[in-house]
């Protein structure tokens, strides 16, 4: 376990929100995941740092230098709002040194990039939907595609860019309507659309993680001119028929077959983007059983009510029992 009398100083990292726009409220959550980590560290006699991480890396490494942090929860998703720059804030705590949670940035750049996560995956003997990358500026064949697909930015997180407008039933819809996708988020990747059940798997641990309960989205309240996922509306609008209709769940009637399959398919994902300390990877089986590897989450939102801590307190952890944990988990690399 950790010393206790010599890291006291704690910094919490994170990204400036912002009040407004169209996914102020994905912004805004990381201020709950801050107040959540900053009250388990206070329980656990702990003496919290706020540090905002913007382009000014400058006043960044000041406040780290004063403070004399030597571990950090490294919380940021985006630097001004930009997810290409999600593996910057960890690049700079490993320049200087300094012992932090979660992935290191190599691990982050490749899970935020839905193109090179694709490409990792193929190469091993995993499978995930087939796809396109879209970009204006070179031709796009989307010929060898079978409909419905979907349309989602290379590098979004937290569903941005995708709700039931990004589905495409046809090629004809979707040359008439990508290019108005690729302008408002850049590259997008268009994917085929796997009709199943969807399933997040969440592993915590270090050096070795264990899978926790295995979570299930349960979209049986859907009509039948609702495609079943978890859009940007299932995520943040509280007022929305997704969001009141998408409840996670902890299935108890799983085969040990399929258990046993998506266990061993998110250690594997887990090692194979050298993630660290936890993580989310999220799933579709169809009807055929094949599993489908959707998305590679390497820094799953913190915030209590999301679905990493879910499963975490599923497995019978609290709050603050997560935070120390993932506290010994930086010490035990700062003792290396």
């Amino acid at each position: 376990m950790y010393n206790k009398n010599i890291y006291n100083k704690i910094g919490i990292i994170y990204n400036e929100p912002v009040s407004s726009g169209d996914f102020k409220e994905s912004s805004q959550d990381i201020l709950l995941q801050v107040e959540a980590v900053e009250e388990s560290l206070y329980k656990l006699h702990k003496n919290p740092v706020r540090i905002p991480f913007t382009r000014n890396v400058g006043d960044f490494i000041k406040k780290i230098e004063k403070e004399k942090v030597k571990m950090c929860f490294n919380l940021c998703e985006t630097v001004d709002e930009n997810p290409f720059f999600i593996s910057h804030p960890a690049s700079i705590l490993e320049l200087l040194g300094i012992s932090f949670s979660g992935s290191s940035s190599s691990a982050l750049m490749l899970s935020t990039d839905k193109l090179i996560a694709k490409r990792l995956i193929e190469s091993s003997d995993m499978i995930t939907p087939s796809y396109v990358l879209y970009n204006e500026n070179e031709p796009a064949d989307f010929s060898n595609l079978k409909f419905p697909v979907i349309a989602k930015p290379r590098f979004e997180d937290a569903s941005i860019g995708i709700d039931q407008e990004s589905i495409f039933h046809d090629e004809v819809e979707l040359e008439k309507r990508i290019k108005n996708f690729y302008d408002r988020f850049g590259e997008i990747i268009v994917e085929e659309y796997i009709q199943g059940r969807e399933f997040n798997l969440s592993l915590f641990g270090y050096p070795a993680p264990k899978v926790l309960p295995i979570a299930e989205i349960d979209f049986s309240s859907f009509p039948n001119n609702l495609h079943k996922i978890v859009g940007y509306s299932a995520k943040w609008d509280k007022n929305s028929f997704e969001y009141n209709n998408t409840p996670r769940i902890f299935p108890e009637n799983l085969s040990n077959v399929l258990e046993t399959k998506m266990d061993l398919i998110a250690q594997s994902c887990f090692n194979l983007f050298m993630i660290r300390d936890y993580a989310r990877i999220d799933m579709r089986v169809n009807s055929s059983g094949d599993i489908y590897i959707l998305e590679i989450n390497a820094n799953p939102c913190l915030s209590p009510d999301a679905g990493f801590f879910a499963a975490a307190e599923k497995s019978g952890l609290t709050y603050p029992k997560m935070i120390e944990l993932f506290l010994s988990f930086m010490s035990q690399r700062n003792d290396k």
